[in-house]
């Protein structure tokens, strides 16, 4: 007989605590009762012990797969955008457009991932905490993709009490907190980045923003999943969310399996890419 329903918070409990596992199977194993998540190599998974309502479901559905043992770096990006893809006016005016269940997935991402990536434009302008307030879990490490150093070091992010965050450079580092991360290129690409993070360890890179930073490494071939987070808003200009070099005709269009789930308010589009090995 199934127990009782399964509560968001219990379920946001074995997410996290899968996110630090590294085998698939029954988790928690030989738990004596109460819930237990399958997971496949497939990446996919079933619960069991105790049935979810479609609330905690999606959440399940939606976190789950970036919880997947793999042999490299997994790498997700996430995009908060009005139904018209806009994610803020021309003035640079976007709080909020997602709502609060929308904010709490963000945390949720930055909870799930050992480090979390901007571009040197959102530390700038945003000056965001990159932290994990609005749901329980520890914060991930930061970094910062600032190749020239313009951003300042008294922005909140280079705050190393709150966890430990680096700024990825183009040349020689000069200060500790400063990584090198030029390829073959003289540049700094976003497959430069992934390797260099990978090498230290990191399985879990969430590509946070900006719009620019998640575009350059969509086209690159650098995502394994963008999370698309739509409001029920039509701003009619402004900012677009993606920004992607032009094409002639649809064969050159990004077709990703996509599979959608409702996150109160908004729309959560979970897009899936298979990219190779860094």
């Amino acid at each position: 007989m199934a127990g009782p329903l399964l509560q968001a918070a219990e379920a946001w409990c074995l997410i996290r605590r899968l996110a630090r596992s590294d085998k698939t199977g029954p988790f928690p194993a030989d738990a004596p009762e109460g819930p237990v998540i399958t997971t496949f190599d497939d990446g996919s998974w079933e619960l069991h012990r105790q049935p979810a309502d479609v609330e905690v479901a999606d959440l399940l559905g939606s976190l789950l797969p970036l919880c997947h043992p793999v042999n490299r770096s997994l790498v997700y990006a996430q995009v908060g955008q009005s139904l018209d893809g806009r994610i803020a006016t021309v003035t640079g005016a976007s709080h909020y457009i997602n709502g609060c269940d929308g904010l709490d997935h963000l945390h949720r991402l930055r909870a799930i991932a050992d480090i979390v990536v901007v571009g040197a434009g959102t530390a700038d302008s945003d000056n965001p905490q990159l932290t994990v307030r609005r749901v329980d879990g520890d914060n991930p490490d930061r970094a910062v993709i600032d190749p020239r150093r313009r951003v300042s070091p008294e922005q909140v992010v280079f705050d190393q009490a709150a966890a430990p965050t680096f700024r990825l450079v183009g040349d020689a580092p000069c200060q500790a907190d400063e990584i090198q991360v030029t390829g073959e290129s003289g540049s700094v690409t976003p497959a430069d980045i992934i390797r260099c993070l990978q090498a230290r360890g990191y399985r879990r890179i969430f590509i946070e923003g900006g719009s620019q930073t998640v575009s350059q490494f969509l086209h690159a071939g650098c995502l394994d999943h963008l999370h698309l987070i739509v409001a029920p808003m039509i701003i009619g200009s402004g900012i677009p969310a993606l920004q992607l070099p032009e094409i002639d005709e649809l064969d050159g269009a990004l077709r990703p399996e996509t599979v959608p789930f409702r996150l109160g308010s908004d729309y959560l589009f979970d897009m899936r890419f298979r990219q190779p090995p860094f």
